[in-house]
């Protein structure tokens, strides 16, 4: 037995010894995704990409969860690290099954570039629903607890974790591979990278993905300042660019002018792996003496070492995982949990949720009505049976009396369903059903064929990104019209951004994100009470974009609810309930550092809310201008009962951070608010619960 085969020795040690039995060539050709294989050291073909943002991606059936946004609103890290075991222990079936087979071909591997814990700091960005929201604090307890669920905590790893993308991007989609961002020292060490260094410190995170951009100057998957973050963290795994994104280097950048100076550049600094093509000049960067043969190989040791740590060369109880776990019945079961959780009700004047015995008839409207990809979200699997919200409805609708009516009533995206005919050709039959039914359900909203990644969606859009808020023209006329019926009628917002559907006559509205395959069931059940919606905004709801700063603006200034109260349609943190959770009692105790509160459903209905903890120092000049999450629990109660909650507030709650990006003291006076929102004006105007302040003195 080799070193290298030795399953008793640190992978450390095994990796090193693989990678000098290697030939020179034979290392080069382990630095891109597409590894070939080492046959007589009995290493197989590798390909490294793979997506697991909100289920095992692209390769076929897997459970489909709510896109990453709709978990975000979940407010639950633990159920969020169920999602991830799932996810992982999927692709494990998968690799295991496919190997067998000969096939390792993309999306087959174990390292799954996921999650992305970029910040949605701006409601234009196509790319905003692939990520957990506009906050670093939230965005950094789901991050940390998908990892640890996707990677587990035995010897072996279930599968690889990717932190992505490193660092501060998010938009604009159209200038991505020659945008260089500019972020002050504050911004990136309060906003850009806390989730990233939570992810390498706390979740162990194996993987680290590059942007496309620039960071002040420096292309991303080549910064020595990204770089030596990663070192002072104590990063220990391996760092892949950005799909083609080494290729910018010299062809949009324009910091190199030929792919050997872009692969010699991009190694040198740090990253391991291309995912893309440049690193084929790898051996005539050698060769010109741009990089050496020491740098290539402690990439490939690395690289190794990640495979090894997946058992990818031995025998371990992984590989025992059966292909049958893939989209079984538990695991879609999950996936509905999700959905149920995740969608907010952001209006309800009392119509919802929907008596069966008092209506005879439904009418479903809209073009997301019966859509799939409404459903999917980007990066998504195939799932075994997805339902519609249409399906949902009529499922539910079944053995009773109601009727279920269904109208497109218009295209997602053009003027007209049909091209030959005139533009509003779906209205009338739309206002013919909903005259008939008792009740309108009106969906409406994106899928990711607009919003999301350039390249993957079409031309309506920018590259992917929203010029505005609003819905596409055909769509504003339909839910116009619709509403001016008069009819009780619920809005459904099937989107993964902050949209305003403009439909103030509207008598509820939820926001139902891309709930994964059984979105429609979950919409069902909230829209006939067997569930009570408890999802919270992870994003800022804005009015209109007229006032949000320029989308190549990385300031926080005016963004986000730490940074703003002007312009808010929806505040973040929002969402309603059919029961009435609140809390009655907060105590902090500074020797433990925890929070209790105390939490009473006032209401008639069993249900969830999420409670929510808010602080800001009240001397500190840099402080936020308004209060900062710093806690979140998810409570279920009774109609009638109540609960005590212990929330530990970690010690940045209690930190700010200067202008030079330096963490420090927030003071000695804070402010703590409890409640099921955030405490702004707005939130209490909506209809949410009254919060309760508790002053500190640290």
């Amino acid at each position: 037995m080799e070193k290298y085969q030795d399953p008793d020795l640190s992978f450390q040690e095994r990796a090193e010894d693989l990678t000098d039995r290697m030939t020179f060539e034979e290392q080069a050709e382990q630095l891109r995704y597409e590894a070939s294989a080492v046959e007589r050291l009995g290493v197989p073909a590798y390909n490294w990409w793979n997506e697991g943002l909100h289920g095992v991606a692209r390769s076929g059936t897997a459970t489909m969860f709510p896109q990453a946004i709709g978990l975000a609103a979940m407010f639950d890290s633990k159920l969020l690290g169920k999602v991830a075991k799932i996810i992982g222990t999927e692709a494990r079936a998968k690799y295991n099954a496919s190997s067998k087979k000969g096939d390792r071909d993309i999306y087959k591997g174990m390292t799954l570039w996921s999650p992305n814990i970029n910040i949605f700091r701006d409601p234009r960005w196509g790319r905003g629903h692939e990520t957990y929201g506009e906050d670093p604090f939230l965005t950094t307890k789901l991050g940390v607890s998908f990892v640890k669920g996707l990677q587990g905590d035995g010897k072996y790893m279930l599968a690889a974790g990717c932190a992505k993308h490193f660092a501060a991007h998010s938009g604009p989609e159209a200038l991505r591979h020659e945008f260089n961002t500019v972020a002050s020292k504050k911004d990136l060490s309060e906003t850009y990278l806390p989730a990233f260094e939570a992810l390498v410190k706390e979740a162990k995170v194996e993987g680290v993905m590059g942007a496309y951009t620039r960071l002040n100057g420096e292309p991303t998957c080549a910064s020595a300042f990204l770089m030596d973050k990663l070192k002072d963290w104590g990063f220990d795994g391996y760092f892949v660019s950005d799909c083609w994104a080494i290729r910018d280097f010299h062809e949009s950048h324009h910091v190199t002018k030929t792919p050997t100076e872009s692969a010699a550049m991009a190694i040198n600094a740090g990253c391991d792996l291309n995912c893309g093509h440049t690193y084929l000049y790898m051996l005539q960067a050698e060769q010109e003496g741009l990089v050496s043969r020491k740098t290539i190989r402690d990439a490939v040791v690395r690289l190794m070492r990640t495979r090894m740590r997946l058992g990818l060369f031995d025998k371990t109880e992984l590989d025992e995982i059966p292909y049958d776990v893939v989209a079984c019945d538990e695991h879609r079961k999950v996936s509905l949990e999700c959905a149920e959780k995740s969608m907010v009700l952001l209006k309800n004047n009392g119509m919802l949720p929907l008596k069966k015995d008092e209506i005879k008839s439904i009418a479903v409207i809209g073009p997301n009505s019966d859509s799939i990809d409404a459903l999917r979200g980007n990066y998504y699997g195939t799932s075994a049976g997805p339902k519609t919200f249409l399906e949902g409805i009529r499922d539910e609708a079944a053995g009773s009396d109601i009727r279920v009516y269904y109208a497109e009533g218009a295209s997602l995206d053009k003027d007209r369903i049909q091209p030959l005919a005139k533009a509003g050709d779906g209205i009338a039959e739309a206002l013919i059903l909903g005259e008939m039914a008792d009740v309108i359900v009106l969906c409406v909203g994106l899928d990711a064929t607009l919003e999301g990644e350039q390249g993957d969606t079409g031309n309506a859009f920018d590259s992917g990104d929203k010029r505005d808020l609003l819905l596409p023209e055909g769509q504003r006329v339909l839910v116009e019209k619709v509403l001016s019926l008069g009819k009780p009628t619920v809005v459904v917002l099937a989107a993964g951004s902050s949209l305003n559907p403009l439909c103030d006559q509207a008598d509820a509205l939820i926001q139902a994100w891309y709930p994964g395959e059984l979105g429609g069931v979950a919409l069902a059940n909230i829209l006939f009470g067997k569930v009570s919606p408890s999802g919270k905004l992870p994003l800022t709801f804005y009015e209109s974009i007229d006032k949000i700063p320029d989308f190549s603006d990385y300031s926080m200034k005016d963004r986000t609810y730490r940074y703003t109260r002007e312009n808010i349609l929806y505040p973040f943190g929002f969402g309603l309930s059919y029961g009435k959770i609140v809390v009655t009692d907060a105590v902090y105790d500074a020797g433990s550092g925890t929070l209790t509160v105390s939490v009473e459903n006032q209401g008639d209905v069993t249900c969830e809310d999420v409670v929510e903890i808010y602080i800001r120092s009240n001397t500190s000049p840099d402080a936020t201008p308004f209060p900062k999450l710093c806690g979140f629990a998810r409570v279920a109660i009774a109609a009638g009962g109540e609960e005590n909650i212990t929330i530990k507030l970690d010690d940045s709650a209690f930190e700010v951070v200067n202008e030079e990006g330096e963490i420090v003291s927030g003071g000695s006076e804070f402010t703590i608010y409890a409640g099921t929102s955030q405490p702004d004006e707005l939130s209490q105007k909506l209809g949410a619960a009254p919060f309760l302040k508790v002053d500190v003195v640290k």
